[in-house]
């Protein structure tokens, strides 16, 4: 990386663009796995496509990507909490969280703002991450409340404009 263009420096960078935060989660194997990503965004409608990364190190991740179908969930804008839980232990990542499971084992946050049933479609390595492009199944929006947003590596809220 050049002197102009160091780790720090594009962190930031790419820390000044907002995004949404999801949990990806299933159970696979009998055992509630999932991870927080914030790297989350709809590709397509026809076909129903999403995707979002997950770094290439994520010990979660290859565990994760076993499960028949994952759940997706967008989080509210009071799931920061949360958000800190399911990037914590993996033992503890469900504890007194709330969520339902498929027939197909994909788990959904039930307080989640929309929930989407997906299938892995293909992985894509890009740089120390693979964008993982999810093809949708069955999609529930249950609040029309506001989502959970990371910028400059913080969590905050939407603000709408008057």
């Amino acid at each position: 990386m050049s002197e102009q263009m160091d780790s720090r420096m594009l962190r930031d960078a790419f820390g000044a663009f907002p995004t949404g935060v999801v949990a990806v989660a299933a159970q696979v194997d009998g055992r509630l796995m999932g991870l927080a990503a914030s790297s989350f965004t709809s590709v397509s409608l026809e076909p129903p496509l999403v995707s979002f990364a997950v770094a290439k190190g994520s010990t979660t991740w290859p565990e994760l990507r076993r499960a028949k179908q994952l759940g997706v969930t967008v989080l509210a804008e009071d799931h920061g909490a949360l958000c800190r839980q399911l990037a914590g232990p993996s033992q503890e990542r469900f504890t007194g969280v709330a969520f339902e499971i498929t027939d197909s084992g994909a788990v959904m946050l039930t307080e989640g703002i929309a929930q989407y049933d997906c299938t892995v479609r293909e992985e894509l390595e890009a740089g120390d991450h693979i964008i993982v492009l999810l093809q949708l199944h069955a999609v529930v929006v249950r609040s029309r409340g506001q989502p959970l947003i990371f910028h400059r590596s913080e969590f905050g809220r939407l603000r709408p404009q008057k």
